[in-house]
């Protein structure tokens, strides 16, 4: 695929980009983190039996790093994601964002994360509403976080950030069924963007696209990564992008606990458990 060519770094860049990755303190990490959902109730309502979507999980992320996030379906990492936006609630652990507890953030506080730290849904036909122009799907969040001073600098920079993600100042006024799916996809990029995030979590953003479509919406949000600064949690099933987009991943299994966890070569080079070895030997590899 095109994205490899053009991301993939010589082991000795990646090596070095590595060290001063890692010399850095952590933007965001994950304690014990446990969501649980009920399954069984009893006479009196009260919760008998759990579904533990994501059970103890620990781990970081440094300023600059994509951080892979991958497994079956089911093994909780999609769940992981919603629980560090506070989309689920979690029964145990820490979010700690810059050094403050996501989960113990009043209101203003989570406000402000929410700004800093956004999410790219998978599905870009559900994530744009139909009877929107895309030009105010962008504005809107601007608007409710009070981001600009007038409509007229709102529009000027929704403009510009359709133009980042390759599309044109043409499209401001169009609805989001004129587009393609790798159109809207770069449109809910734009409208990530007008927030001004320091850290994004892609989940599964590319897994509805065709694979031609795949790889340019992946170069995309590498090339923003290195204009605005980024930060990514990726969550996907694809063992080989994960690999060739990632600086580290995490390997999760059906139990959501972290199976395995580590710099994606070493991982994907030399699994270290039966299941991680499985997962790698199940997905199809692309040629490069």
């Amino acid at each position: 695929m095109e994205f490899i060519k053009k991301i993939t770094l010589s082991p000795e860049k990646r090596l070095d980009d590595h060290k001063k990755l890692y010399a850095q303190n952590p933007i965001l990490q994950i304690k014990n983190l446990k969501t649980y959902f009920p399954l069984k109730t009893n006479f009196y309502g009260k919760t008998t039996e759990w579904v533990k979507a994501v059970d103890g999980i620990s781990f970081d992320v440094f300023p600059g790093e994509n951080l892979g996030l991958i497994g079956e379906s089911g093994c909780g990492k999609t769940t992981t994601g919603r629980t560090i936006m506070q989309l689920n609630k979690a029964k145990e652990g820490e979010i700690i964002y810059k050094g403050k507890d996501v989960i113990k953030m009043n209101k203003k506080e989570l406000l402000q994360f929410r700004r800093e730290v956004q999410i790219i849904f998978q599905d870009p036909y559900s994530s744009l509403n139909p009877r929107k122009t895309i030009g105010s799907a962008i504005m809107e969040p601007m608007e409710v976080h009070k981001i600009y001073s007038s409509a007229k600098e709102r529009r000027e920079k929704a403009i510009e950030l359709l133009e980042k993600v390759n599309l044109s100042a043409d499209h401001f006024n169009r609805y989001p069924h004129e587009f393609s799916g790798g159109q809207r996809q770069r449109v809910c990029i734009a409208r990530t963007l007008a927030m001004k995030p320091k850290f994004i979590i892609c989940d599964e953003s590319v897994s509805a696209l065709d694979v031609s479509v795949q790889a340019q919406v992946l170069n995309l949000l590498n090339e923003l990564k290195q204009l605005y600064g980024l930060t990514y949690i990726f969550i996907s099933h694809d063992l080989s992008v994960i690999k060739y987009l990632c600086d580290r991943m995490i390997v999760m299994n059906k139990k959501g606990k972290i199976e395995q966890y580590g710099e994606c070569d070493a991982i994907y080079n030399d699994p270290k458990t039966d299941y991680t070895r499985s997962l790698i030997e199940a997905i199809p590899k692309i040629a490069v």
